[in-house]
Formats: structure tokens, sequence, C-alpha cells
């Protein structure tokens, strides 16, 4: 029985993992209980098929410890030539009635965010940091730790 149990639970490990045909990177920072202003998560990308097209995800973890209804963030994209593009995202994170969006069955939630689509790469390596930026209304400082902010990761799928 016991051989039984580990041949199914290789099996379904195997096939969750096969399923992923489009990732091409998905890697996590931990940014513990919250996500501090001065705080950068940064991703070095490996390179990328020429001619290729890719989706762009931002993952953000949460949890109900979290104050707001949406997120802002500064995502930088260093090419390999140093030339840096730089977006301001603005994501929704709650429910009108507070609920948190995102996947999950407990009060962790995980959030799959766009963050750009059909991009192709040049040679080289790339880099992308995203920093939090979120401010309380009428205040010019942004948030010190950004509370329910636990994990912050990239997400990059082919376009088949």
């Amino acid at each position: 029985m016991n051989l039984r149990n580990s041949f199914f639970f290789s099996l379904v490990i195997l096939a969750a993992f096969s399923c992923d045909k489009k990732r091409v990177f998905d890697e996590y920072q931990s940014v513990g209980k919250g996500w501090h202003k001065d705080s950068i998560v940064s991703f070095e990308l490996p390179g990328f098929e020429a001619k290729k097209q890719y989706n762009l995800f931002l993952n953000i973890r949460d949890n109900n410890d979290y104050p707001f209804n949406n997120l802002f963030v500064i995502v930088s994209l260093e090419m390999p030539n140093k030339k840096t593009v730089v977006d301001t995202l603005e994501y929704q994170m709650a429910n009108p009635d507070g609920s948190l969006l995102g996947e999950g069955f407990t009060d962790v939630k995980d959030n799959k965010l766009i963050y750009k689509e059909r991009m192709t790469f040049g040679p080289g390596k790339h880099k992308i940091q995203i920093k939090q930026a979120v401010r309380q209304t009428g205040k010019v400082d942004g948030v010190q730790v950004l509370n329910g902010i636990t994990d912050v990761g990239l997400r990059i799928e082919k376009i088949e």
C-alpha cells in the first residue's frame, strides 16, 4: 500500500509540473511580513529565444493584513544595452467589500498580475526591479512598510 501511495504521489507531482509548458521563468522573493518602501525586488532573467513573444506577470502573495484596495508598483526593465524602461502600475487587490482578490483557500492569496504582453527580448541579459509605491490619500510620503505583502514574484510565459 505504501509503495502504491508513493507512486500515485509521484505521478501527481509529475503531472503538475508537465502541465506548465508555457512557463519560461517563475520565481518569488520573500519580503517578510511587509514590503518596505526602500526594498527593491530584483530578478536576473535568462536568455530568450529570438523572435518569440512572451507575456510577463507580477506575482504578488498577500494576506488579510493588507490594508488597501489597490497596489502601486514601479517596475524597471533594464536591457543589455543599459537602456531602462520604467513603468508605474496600479493593480486592484480587493473587492469593494474588502475581501482579497487572488487564488487561495486560506487568507493567503496569490495574484498573477499582467505586466507586459507580447514582449520580445533581444540577445543578452535582462534585469527587472520592482518596488512598492503605495501612498495614503493626501500624503506625499509613501507607506513605510506595506503590511500583508509577503512575497513578490515574476513569471514569464512563452506565447505558442
